[in-house]
């Protein structure tokens, strides 16, 4: 009793007990697995292999919340401070596309699969607001390049979501949702929405 009460104030922790990640549930390996397969626009997601059911069933939000954050804080980097767009409209898209995928579906998915996918599929958009911190993307060349990044973020998650609920002749009815969520996120990047007025101008 003596030595597990030392323990308790020391930074060895008790013989047997979880590490603070497990007890969190962040399993940072999951995390990597799926952020490369969304970094990668032609997996090609399938529940019969191993690794992508296992991707597809553990529904963290750990990764999802740090890429909305990510996504934030360089958007505040680029001069626009608009957390409470980033969350409002994730928020008001997670229940909306929820809503819409469950209605398609005859097996339905529950709001945390869905808040998992896309919170994981933002991933690209990060790259895009990192491009923002450098390079104005109200310009033509913001104007080719954001519909790319749209691009890629809807055919990572439409290809999860037709995949987990076995919708593969549906994936255009997914994928139009899901491109409108992603597009106001981009939206942020482009303009600056806090004062109505073009990014880069005054």
């Amino acid at each position: 009793m003596g030595a597990e009460w030392l323990a308790a104030f020391g930074t060895g922790g008790l013989p047997g007990e979880p590490s603070l990640m497990e007890e969190l549930d962040i399993n940072l390996p999951h995390i990597r697995d799926k952020s490369l397969a969304v970094l990668n626009p032609f997996h090609r997601f399938s529940p019969d292999h191993a690794k992508d059911a296992h991707m597809m069933d553990d529904t963290d939000l750990a990764g999802p919340l740090l890429f909305c954050f990510v996504f934030g804080m360089l958007l505040l980097l680029a001069g626009k401070s608009q957390f409470g767009y980033v969350y409002g409209v994730g928020l008001m898209g997670v229940a909306s596309i929820y809503i819409l995928l469950n209605m398609m579906s005859t097996g339905g998915i529950d709001a945390t699969c869905v808040t998992s996918v896309l919170g994981y599929c933002m991933l690209p958009l990060c790259l895009l607001g990192a491009i923002n911190v450098f390079l104005r993307l109200n310009s033509v060349f913001g104007y080719i390049v954001t519909p790319l990044f749209i691009l890629w973020c809807c055919t990572s998650a439409s290809g999860i979501f037709v995949s987990i609920l076995g919708m593969h002749n549906q994936r255009f009815l997914v994928a139009y949702p899901v491109g409108l969520f992603y597009a106001c996120f981009a939206m942020l990047s482009v303009f600056d929405a806090g004062t109505g007025k073009h990014a880069g101008t005054k």
